[in-house]
C-alpha cells in the first residue's frame, strides 16, 4: 500500500481489517496511526470501540478477544498494538490464525519502529494489503516534504526558504513540521514562505548555529567558526549532528569545486545541481577558496572525526581540531 492509498482510504471510510505501519521513521509512522484513529472510530464511541495495547504489556489473547468482539453503536472497533515489534514470540504465534481470517467488523493495526521481518508473524503481517512502510527522509526528499507540510496550512514555500529550512533543522521531521506550522502563522495571510521567514522563525534554534558553523568554516573565517562551535558546545548541540551538518554542506561544496574546475559557469552549476539562486553565489564562493585535494582530506577528517566521537574521544577536541584545520586549509 502507498500513503496516497492510504489517504484514500481515510477519505472515503473504505477501512481494512488491518494494518501494518513500521519503519525507520517515527514521526511518519505515529501520524498514519494516528489519523486511522481518528478516522476509523465515531468521536463519540472511542471510550467503547477504541483499545490500545503495548506489544511487551500484553497477551495475544487480549488481542485477539478485542478484535473479535463486535462494536458498540459503531460501525467498526479499532484495535491499536503499539510497539508491535516487541511482541513475545508465544504472542506472534497466537496471532497468526487471526491474520488468515480477520474480523470484519475490527481494524487491527500494528505499529512498529524494527520489526524483525525474518520472523514467521511479520512475514505473514507484511502480506497484508494494508501494510506501509515509512523510510527515513534523506536530504534530498526533504523539500517535496516541506511544500507539502506548508500546503496543509495553505501556504506555498519558495524553494530557497525549503532548502533552508531543510538545512537549519535537518530530517528531524517534528521539528520540521513544528517550524512549518510557526512560518505558516508568522506570514499571517501573505501566501508564501520565504527564505527570510524562515531565518526569523528558526535563528533561535540550536540548528541555525550549525548553519552559521558551515558557512563560516566555508569562508575559511577561523575566529567565527571557533566561536560559533563553542556557542554550540555550550548549548549542547550533539557532535555527531555538527559532523553531519559539515558533510553535507561540504558535500556540495566539493562538486561546485569539481564543476569549477571543468571551466563550468556558475549559472550551470545552479542547473545541474539544483542550486537555489539565493545560495549560489555564496557557495561557488566558498568553493574557490578549497581545492579539490583540500576537500578530500576534510572529508577523511571528518570521517576520523565521525568515528572518534562514536569511540568515545573529546567531542570539543575533534570538532575545534577539525574546525581549525578546516579554515586554514591544512586538514591533516
Amino acid at each position: 500500500m502507498t500513503e496516497q492509498e492510504l489517504e484514500k482510504q481515510l477519505q472515503t471510510g473504505s477501512f481494512l481489517p488491518v494494518y501494518f505501519f513500521y519503519g525507520e521513521e517515527p514521526f511518519l509512522v505515529e501520524r498514519a496511526g494516528r489519523r486511522v484513529m481518528e478516522q476509523a472510530v465515531d468521536p463519540t464511541m472511542k471510550d467503547f470501540n477504541l483499545n490500545i495495547y503495548y506489544g511487551a504489556d500484553c497477551k495475544g489473547t487480549e488481542i485477539l478477544d478485542t478484535s473479535q468482539t463486535l462494536p458498540m453503536f459503531a460501525e467498526r472497533r479499532v484495535v491499536v498494538v503499539r510497539q508491535a515489534d516487541k511482541l513475545p514470540a508465544v504472542t506472534q504465534e497466537g496471532l497468526l490464525p487471526y491474520l488468515a481470517n480477520p474480523c470484519p467488523e475490527t481494524c487491527l493495526l500494528f505499529m512498529a519502529a524494527k520489526p524483525d521481518l525474518r520472523r514467521k508473524f511479520f512475514m505473514e503481517l507484511k502480506k497484508q494489503p494494508g501494510t506501509l512502510e515509512f523510510k527515513k527522509l534523506y536530504d534530498n526528499k526533504l523539500g517535496p516534504f516541506i511544500a507539502s507540510e506548508a500546503q496543509v496550512h495553505g501556504k506555498k514555500i519558495d524553494g530557497a526558504g525549503a532548502e533552508m529550512l531543510g538545512f537549519m533543522v535537518g530530517n528531524n521531521l517534528q521539528e520540521l513540521v513544528s517550524q512549518i506550522e510557526k512560518a505558516a502563522l508568522y506570514i499571517g495571510s501573505r501566501p508564501t514562505i520565504g527564505v527570510e521567514d524562515v531565518k526569523a522563525i528558526v535563528s533561535q534554534s540550536k540548528s541555525f548555529t550549525a548553519f552559521e558553523l558551515a558557512r563560516f568554516m566555508g569562508e575559511k573565517n577561523l575566529p567565527k567558526a571557533l566561536a560559533t562551535l563553542q556557542s554550540m558546545l555550550q548549548n549542547g548541540e550533539e557532535a555527531i549532528m555538527i559532523l553531519g551538518a559539515l558533510a553535507s554542506h561540504f558535500r556540495r561544496i566539493w562538486r561546485i569545486r569539481e564543476l569549477l574546475d571543468q571551466k563550468m559557469t556558475p549559472a550551470d552549476i545552479g542547473k545541474q545541481l539544483k542550486i537555489n539562486a539565493y545560495f549560489l553565489g555564496e557557495q561557488v564562493t566558498q568553493a574557490k577558496k578549497y581545492t579539490v585535494a583540500e576537500l578530500d582530506a576534510l572529508f577523511e577528517r571528518l570521517y576520523r572525526g565521525d568515528v572518534g566521537v562514536k569511540t568515545g574521544a573529546s567531542s570539543a577536541t575533534v570538532l575545534q581540531g577539525l574546525v581549525y584545520d578546516g579554515c586554514a586549509g591544512g586538514v591533516r
